[in-house]
This record gives C-alpha cells, sequence and structure tokens, in this order.
C-alpha cells in the first residue's frame, strides 16, 4: 500500500512524533510510506534520524517577513505544501493536522485535539480541515465524542504508540546530577499546557520544600506565545521562584531527562492523548495531570489528577515524597508498554482496508 502522511513541521511537536513514529511502524509492516512536511527555519531535516525505509519530502518553508502574522502564516504553509503535493501516486493520504488537511482537502484525517481559534483564518481553516477529510481518526475516545457532538462526525480511535525501550531504559543520573531534584513538564510555556497554573503550584511546592525544581522542556511551536510567556516570568518574579526552562531538548537526551524526573506534571487544558506523559509513565516517574476527562481515559489509575494550582501541588508534594508506591509505578509502566506504535500501524492498516474507492483523493479545498 502507498501512504503519504502529512505534517506541517520538522520541529519535535506531538503531532510530529506521532507522523514519525507511526510512518516507521507502517514502514516494518511493508508499506511504502512517504512523509510530507514543511522545512521551517532552514530545515532540510526532521529532528530526529529517520529510518530509511520511509521516504522523506522536506519542502524548503524560509522564514517570512517580520510582520507576518500567525494567520498569514498559516495561509503560506498551506499553499506551499498544496503546491507540491499530488495525490495521485498514493493509495491512501492521511493528513495530520489543520495545515496538511487543508492543502490536500479531501484525504484521511488524525483529529489529535480540537481547537478554539478567534484568528478568523485559523478558525476557518480548523472548520475545513475538519469537514473537508472523507474519513476521520482521532486517538482517544474523548476527542472523538468531541467530533461527533461538535460536528455529527464519526471517528475511529487508535490510540497513539509510546516508544517504550527508550524511556523505560533510559538513565536519568545524569540529569539528576545536573539539575538536583526536580519536577519535569514537557510542551514549553503556553496557554494549552497550563504553564502559569503549573508555575503557582511550584510556587506553593517550594514553600514546603526548596529544594525542588522546576524544569521546563520543549516549546517549539508555530504560535506566537510571546505574551503569554512574558506574563509567566513576570508572575514568576512575583512569586520569587526561577525555573529552570531548556527550550528544545536532542532527542537523544529527552528520555534521560524523563527518566532523572521526580515527577513529571501535565497540566494541560486542551490535550488528545498525552503522549508525553505516557513516556513519563515509561520512565517509571509519577505522574501528575489536570483532571480532563480525555487525560482519565488515557491514564486511569496510573496517574494523579488535579484541577487547580493547589491540587496540582498537593498531588506533586504527595508523588515527590514516595506516595508513589511499586504497585502505581508498576502499573504505569505495564499501561505505557501496552501502546507499541507496531498495534497502532496494524490498526490503521486495518482502518485503510476498511475505506471504500474514496481512498483515490481527487479534489482539494480552496483557501
Amino acid at each position: 500500500m502507498r501512504i503519504a502522511l502529512l505534517s506541517y513541521s520538522t520541529k519535535p511537536r506531538g503531532g510530529v512524533v506521532h507522523t514519525l513514529a507511526l510512518a516507521e511502524a507502517l514502514a516494518a509492516a511493508g508499506q511504502d510510506v512517504t512523509v510530507w512536511t514543511l522545512g521551517r527555519g532552514g530545515d532540510t531535516g526532521f529532528y530526529r534520524p529517520v529510518d530509511p525505509a520511509v521516504r522523506l519530502r522536506v519542502l524548503p518553508f524560509p522564514d517570512g517577513p517580520p510582520d507576518e502574522t500567525v494567520g498569514e502564516r498559516v495561509l503560506r504553509s498551506i499553499a506551499t505544501l498544496r503546491a507540491a503535493f499530488d495525490p495521485r501516486p498514493y493509495d491512501v493520504v492521511h493528513a495530520q493536522d489543520c495545515i496538511s488537511a487543508n492543502a490536500v482537502g479531501e484525504c484521511v484525517r488524525t483529529v489529535h485535539h480540537l481547537d478554539q481559534f478567534t484568528t478568523p483564518e485559523l478558525a476557518e481553516c480548523h472548520e475545513r480541515a475538519i469537514v473537508t477529510p472523507y474519513a476521520h481518526i482521532c486517538v482517544s475516545a474523548a476527542v472523538a465524542d468531541e467530533l461527533r457532538a461538535g460536528w455529527g462526525l464519526t471517528a475511529s480511535v487508535i490510540p497513539n504508540g509510546v516508544a517504550f525501550d527508550r524511556f523505560a531504559g533510559a538513565d536519568g543520573a545524569g540529569w539528576r546530577e545536573r539539575l538536583g531534584r526536580y519536577v519535569l513538564t514537557v510542551g514549553g510555556i503556553e496557554p494549552r499546557k497550563g504553564s502559569l497554573d503549573l508555575l503557582e503550584a511550584y510556587a506553593l511546592l517550594r514553600a514546603a520544600d526548596p529544594s525542588v525544581r522546576l524544569v521546563v522542556a520543549g516549546g517549539e511551536t508555530l504560535f506566537d506565545y510571546r505574551d503569554y510567556r512574558a506574563r509567566w516570568e513576570r508572575r514568576a518574579a512575583e512569586l520569587d521562584v526561577a525555573p529552570v526552562v531548556l527550550g528544545t531538548v536532542d532527542d537523544a537526551d529527552l528520555p534521560h531527562l524523563v527518566a532523572g524526573a521526580a515527577a513529571f506534571a501535565f497540566p494541560s487544558v486542551k490535550e488528545g492523548f498525552g503522549l508525553a506523559a505516557m513516556e513519563a509513565l515509561a520512565a517509571g516517574v509519577p505522574l501528575v495531570v489536570r483532571d480532563l476527562p480525555v487525560l482519565r481515559e488515557v491514564f486511569g489509575g496510573a496517574a494523579r489528577f488535579a484541577v487547580d494550582p493547589a491540587g496540582l501541588a498537593a498531588a506533586l508534594r504527595e508523588a515527590l515524597n514516595g506516595g508513589d508506591d511499586r504497585a502505581r509505578r508498576a502499573a504505569g509502566q505495564a499501561l505505557a508498554a501496552r501502546h507499541t506504535w507496531a498495534a497502532a500501524a496494524q490498526r490503521h492498516l486495518e482502518f485503510y482496508a476498511s475505506l471504500t474507492a474514496r481512498t483515490r483523493p481527487g479534489s482539494r479545498c480552496a483557501v
């Protein structure tokens, strides 16, 4: 089967991680897979090496003018991908995000999570990327329920896999030596990640235990969160706390950074699955997440749940003080081990095979 998977970036973001891991698993199952994406910031390849069994098409996407808005950048992204991509060689065209779904029009679409945009261009792109695809996959039942309630669409649920062996076998000693005892969050500083709430929780936590540090990794994004980041920095100064902000961490170092954490915080206000949190479970790290239906669905008893900064601080304090017994950690690792990319690829292949003759996309939506 000739499969095109399309993403919007080469940078380490959840949807891109998903796209590459799925592509490699599909190729390992004997499929002919090509990943199409945009090479932002001069990138000619992805943030990590990709199995050579997967074909890569990284389209040059130079930086725009300094005054380019996010909406303009999104429209330019769609136009660039649309101009280069030809669906005819493929049996399945599978878009992994709003940008690629707008670029190719009629396709299979994975809806990782649903956003609410106020910028007109983004709101229109988001809508088209939902209604134009002829088949939908969601990574959790909670997101599939949102799709059904909001648009009357039925999606198949295929959860993410996780690179279990990479994280379960990681050694965090070097990061502990460098950073001391730390709570880790991965995803950067942005509204969807609940960064301000975690900052407030950290201030409460540090008041009881000044030795613990908050470490923030990741944050590569298409959007402009400078105003939110400035608010976060001002609030950190007001609270007299100084989290360690690492930014993007090399892919080879990430499992060891996760394994070195005393606890992992995942206070997102909107998620589709929580891949970074599942990686923490694979590494045997105690997990505290926002109390959302999707995270209840995915993590169940393997995580602690909280709704506000005080609750986050209390749950993190319990985890740091040894509240995660061996049984909870073992349950978390067993949960992560069940989420394999090989199984996800097999379910995708079954889904592709179930589709009708419309698997040969012939139309594209206009912007």
